[in-house]
C-alpha cells in the first residue's frame, strides 16, 4: 500500500476529535495525536543528556509512538485494525517529514519486526507507549531503563564507527600500497598475482583490527557489568 492509498482509504473513515468539535479523516486524527504526544514527550527528554546510539534512540521513539497511536486508534471505534492503522499513521508521519517512500517502507517493515520479541509479546517500548498517559514522563522512564546498557550507548556506537572506518579505509590503504609496491619494485608479476598480494595484505590488516576491536568491546562490557553489579 502506498502513501496515496493510505490517504484515500482514510477519507472514508471520519471521526470527531475529543479536543475539537470537528470531523477529520481517521488516519489524520492518529497522526495529529501522535505528534501532539511526541512533542510533549520529546521536550521532556531534550535536556536529559541521554547518550544512546542514534539508530537505537530513533527505533525506540518510533516503537513508543506505535504504542501511543495504537491505543488511540482503539479508542476511535476501530479496535480490530488499530495496530495496522498505527503503522499507517507512522508511515504518513515519516513521509511528511521528508523521508523517501522506499525508506519509509523499509522503516515500517523494520518496526514490525522489532515491535515483538521472541515469545510474540510486545517490545518494551511498544508497551510503554501503549500504557502511557498524556503529560506523564513515560518516554524518559523508558530511556532510563536502558541507561546502563552499554550495547546501545553512544560510546559503543562511536567505538563501532571508528573501528569500521579504520578497517575500511585502513584495508583499502594497505591494499593500494601493496599493489603500488609490487608493481613498482617487483615487475613481471601477473595482474592476478598483484591483486592477490593486495587482498591478502588487506586481510592481514583487517582481521587483527577486527579481533582487537572485539576484545576492546568485551573488555568494556565486562567493566560495565562489574560496575553495575551489586
Amino acid at each position: 500500500m502506498t502513501i496515496a492509498d493510505i490517504k484515500e482509504n482514510s477519507e472514508n473513515e471520519i471521526v470527531t476529535t475529543d479536543t475539537k468539535d470537528i470531523k477529520i479523516p481517521f488516519i489524520d486524527a492518529c497522526v495529529q495525536h501522535g505528534r501532539e504526544i511526541m512533542d510533549v514527550q520529546l521536550g521532556r527528554i531534550k535536556d536529559k543528556g541521554y547518550d544512546f546510539a542514534p539508530q537505537f534512540q530513533e527505533m525506540t521513539i518510533h516503537l513508543y509512538l506505535l504504542g501511543v497511536i495504537w491505543k488511540f486508534a482503539e479508542s476511535l471505534d476501530f479496535p480490530e485494525k488499530a495496530r495496522e492503522n498505527a503503522y499507517s499513521a507512522i508511515r504518513l508521519m515519516l513521509a511528511s517529514d521528508g523521508m523517501q517512500e522506499k525508506k519509509v517502507r523499509q522503516r515500517i517493515e523494520f518496526l514490525k519486526k522489532m515491535a515483538r520479541v521472541e515469545d510474540g509479546s510486545n517490545a518494551h517500548a511498544v508497551d510503554a507507549g501503549y500504557q502511557s498517559e498524556p503529560g506523564d514522563n513515560s518516554l524518559a522512564e523508558l530511556f532510563n531503563h536502558y541507561v546502563d546498557e552499554y550495547q546501545v550507548s553512544g560510546e559503543f556506537w562511536r567505538l563501532y564507527e571508528r573501528g569500521r572506518k579504520t578497517m575500511l579505509y585502513g584495508g583499502l590503504l594497505v591494499f593500494f600500497i601493496v599493489i603500488w609496491f609490487v608493481t613498482l619494485f617487483m615487475p613481471g608479476n601477473s595482474a592476478i598475482s598483484v591483486l592477490t598480494a593486495g587482498l591478502v595484505s588487506a586481510a592481514l590488516f583487517v582481521i587483527p583490527t577486527f579481533i582487537i576491536g572485539l576484545l576492546i568491546f568485551k573488555s568494556k562490557i565486562k567493566k560495565v557489568k562489574q560496575a553495575t553489579s551489586p
